[in-house]
């Protein structure tokens, strides 16, 4: 799969995440997941700082500035406790999405890296997409959706075959 690949690496996210419940928790958890991984990064000093311009940009900017604000508000002693709790109930809320839900195991176990990244630019997609239609060009939604009907299908005839 190609790193750059848009609508490929979205079908392969998207094809873990078909069950509307199992969207729904990670549109609530996966940016708070990634919140508070920021929350705790403010404590390790950063080499460098990269321009961008996106929307997915501006909300890490501002994931990023408000991690800063609470951490400074929280001090160590304290952010370092409330990250805790924030990745322990994401967490959990999403792997009960998949077990409960979806009855698929997350990305992450197939491709850990990509589903990292993706995730929370997924969630993002899903989100403007569903709200206001948005797709990054014509036709990306439709074709994205047929490919996560065929990884699905494949999913679902691989595991009929491995069931006794």
């Amino acid at each position: 799969m190609g790193f750059l690949d848009l609508e490929k690496n979205f079908a392969f996210y998207a094809a873990y995440h078909s069950n509307p419940i199992n969207i729904a928790i990670h549109m609530i958890f996966v940016w708070p997941i990634f919140f508070t991984a920021l929350l705790l990064f403010y404590f390790i000093p950063t080499p460098f700082n990269l321009p961008s311009g996106s929307l997915a940009a501006l909300l890490c900017l501002f994931c990023w500035i408000a991690s800063s604000v609470v951490a400074s508000l929280l001090g160590f002693q304290l952010a370092w406790k409330v990250v805790l709790v924030v990745q322990l109930i994401s967490w959990t809320a999403q792997f009960i999405g998949h077990g409960l839900f979806e009855r698929r195991a997350p990305a992450l176990l197939d491709n850990i890296l990509q589903a990292f990244l993706m995730a929370p630019f997924f969630v993002l997609f899903e989100a403007l997409q569903i709200v206001f239609g948005y797709e990054p060009y014509p036709g990306f939604h439709v074709h994205v959706t047929s490919m996560v009907d065929v990884e699905v299908e494949e999913w679902r005839n691989k595991n009929a075959t491995l069931l006794p």
